[in-house]
């Protein structure tokens, strides 16, 4: 690899890096001199890449916090002392230095590590993660217990910028700035470059303004200010804020009760380590702000972080990915269908909390810069901004992943539902999504979304439904749920000139059996295909969970003796039950076979993996509904 100097070693072994190879866990870490850091963040930096290129995960962000995990580890006493890492996506690095490297090549994989940090698979680990903006709240528990049960212990939280916008991170800052706890909160910057202020003044003012000099004059002022009239003392204090303000951008963290430090160069050792000690000792809520660069280290991922952010396998000389041989994803499905709505419709505005690349609206952000809008991480606020634009005759459209949503699920309720606003949500990977694991499966949306009144919620069984069920649910006046999975469809050509909707809350009959109804909701309608072919079961593609079709469950209800309920949502609370229900309330006595996920969380693997796991696969599928056919028929001699 020519930015790393080659390698033609497997991420198997540590052949071929000789500091790397001697530092297993962080206590041999910090056995190291000092100068040893640098070419050790070299040699992690290079088995990182050879690793990530054989499992594909997050690859950029970690790149970035290469010296800061060392320096982090280097001087802070972990496990005991808390590294509490927000989201996950920077956390490989953390991973590699706390006994896992050899682990690496089963990275994402079934049984292999999680891509996240996990309790359950170190005690490095302090806390799990997968959602952003939560650690300084969770680090701030700690810190508030440790201190309960009279331990002292340090706890630091390491947050992106991306993650400190978001209003959980705030509202922690709030409270660990009222309690006056000693915490430790890292802004990891890697927004912008290291531009000249970051440079060798920032970090000479970074380790005088942690240093136990001006630490000492600090507290010493206190105390002898405390004595003068409040008048006297406010305008000291006021004049060292505007004097810090002057050269640095912590004012509002300092008004928030935080002692700022920064920003400093997150790739000088030199300075993290200085800066790192000294704030060690330091007592109270302190931010040390650090700018680093992502994808640090890789040409092709300093060129391109978002590219480079999460990756498929891919050379680790050229930089080219591996691609699916699949067709067109249901992201690329709702990508097409919001710009060629938005160009007929000047009403359209579309909204994302920070997942343009991710739900598809790239295209559309180019096209229409005046109607897109990335809130940042700011789930709640999405969906509030989205029916404020609905007050007023807008058509907003909210893309947003299913696991994601959950944030804003008062939201939902308050701000859309209870005021039957016309807000379309396009809900992403829903159902199972692979190697991300259970922090990002989209399990629940079906049960959640389907006891709020006024909401229409739809499940496309392929891609061309999935185009007419987003032009349903825009066309409806009124809120409307559109759920689909991630990756690709059964292969299903869209046909972009069809753009009637289709009616609400009428499903389809696919196929006529006898004995077994198998009745479909959304991305599983495939292999149900196969499973009612297979067993000469009849086939329902019922499309909409919320209004039911209830004509066709009367007319499969009287026709077979079981019906099968099949979804990709956990089963409590799902499409299942509403079928149930609505049995229930109508006084058909029916066996019901109530297929979906299970309740439990599923560990990261291949999504047919999972769905093998939860019995929603082909073979799982049939051997569920032989098993209640061969009980129904003990049953009826």
């Amino acid at each position: 690899m020519s930015d790393q100097g080659g390698s033609d070693h497997s991420p198997n072994s540590l052949e071929g890096y000789p500091i790397l190879s001697k530092v297993k866990l962080p206590r041999e870490l910090r056995q190291l001199d000092q100068a040893k850091l640098r070419p050790l963040a070299a040699e992690m930096r290079r088995f990182l890449i050879e690793s990530v290129s054989q499992t594909g995960g997050h690859l950029a962000a970690g790149l970035g916090v290469v010296e800061l995990t060392i320096a982090l580890h280097y001087v802070f006493n972990t496990p005991y002392d808390r590294l509490v890492w927000d989201v996950g996506h920077q956390a490989y690095p953390h991973k590699i230095l706390t006994g896992r490297w050899e682990r690496m090549a089963t990275l994402r994989q079934k049984g292999g590590l999680s891509g996240f940090p996990k309790r359950s698979e170190s005690e490095y680990d302090t806390f799990g993660t997968g959602h952003s903006s939560t650690s300084i709240g969770a680090a701030l528990g700690m810190a508030v217990a440790a201190k309960q049960k009279g331990e002292k212990r340090n706890v630091v939280a390491i947050i992106g910028d991306g993650a400190m916008g978001a209003g959980m991170a705030f509202e922690a800052l709030n409270q660990a700035g009222a309690l006056d706890q000693d915490l430790l909160v890292i802004l990891n910057d890697n927004d912008m470059s290291i531009s000249k202020p970051v440079g060798g003044f920032s970090n000479h003012l970074a380790r005088l303004l942690s240093g136990k000099v001006y630490t000492s004059m600090r507290e010493g002022g206190k105390t002898a200010l405390s004595h003068l009239p409040h008048q006297v003392s406010d305008l000291v204090g006021r004049a060292e804020e505007h004097m810090k303000g002057m050269v640095m951008p912590g004012t509002l963290f300092e008004e928030m009760g935080f002692n700022y430090i920064g920003p400093i160069d997150g790739h000088d050792f030199d300075t993290l380590v200085a800066t790192l000690q000294n704030m060690r000792n330091m007592t109270g809520p302190r931010l040390l702000h650090v700018v680093t660069q992502k994808g640090r280290g890789y040409s092709h991922a300093e060129r391109d972080p978002c590219v480079y952010h999460g990756v498929t396998p891919f050379d680790p000389d050229t930089g080219k990915m591996e691609k699916s041989s699949a067709g067109k994803s249901y992201t690329q499905v709702f990508s097409d269908w919001l710009c060629a709505t938005a160009a007929e419709d000047e009403r359209l505005v579309a909204i994302t909390p920070a997942m343009c690349e991710g739900s598809g609206m790239v295209e559309y952000a180019k096209r229409y810069p005046g109607r897109y809008f990335d809130v940042g991480i700011a789930e709640q606020h999405a969906l509030t901004f989205a029916a404020g634009l609905a007050c007023e005759g807008t058509k907003p459209v909210v893309a947003i992943y299913s696991t994601f949503l959950q944030r804003a699920y008062d939201q939902l309720i308050h701000d859309v539902s209870l005021q039957n606003l016309d807000v379309t949500l396009a809900v992403d990977r829903a159902g199972q999504v692979g190697a991300d694991g259970a922090t990002h499966a989209g399990s629940f949306d079906l049960s959640y979304a389907r006891l709020i009144p006024n909401m229409v919620i739809m499940a496309p069984g392929d891609e061309q439904e999935c185009h007419r069920l987003l032009q349903t649910a825009y066309d409806h006046q009124g809120p409307a749920l559109v759920r689909y999975p991630r990756g690709s469809g059964p292969g299903v050509d869209v046909d972009a000139s069809v753009r009637a909707p289709l009616p609400i809350g009428e499903g389809e009959l696919r196929r006529k059996g006898s004995d077994v109804a198998i009745l479909v909701f959304g991305s599983l309608l495939a292999t149900a295909h196969r499973v009612a072919d297979h067993m000469g079961a009849s086939l329902a593609n019922m499309r909409f969970i919320k209004p039911l079709d209830s004509k066709l469950i009367d007319q499969l209800a009287a026709s077979h003796q079981i019906l099968v309920t099949l979804e990709e949502n956990v089963v409590m609370g799902g499409a299942g039950s509403a079928v149930n229900e609505y049995l229930t309330a109508s006084g058909q006595q029916m066996r019901v076979l109530n297929l979906g996920l299970p309740d439990r969380y599923l560990d990261h693997a291949s999504h047919q993996e999972q769905l093998a796991e939860a019995g929603l696969d082909f073979d799982g599928i049939v051997a569920a509904i032989e098993r209640v056919n061969r009980e129904t028929k003990l049953q009826v001699v």
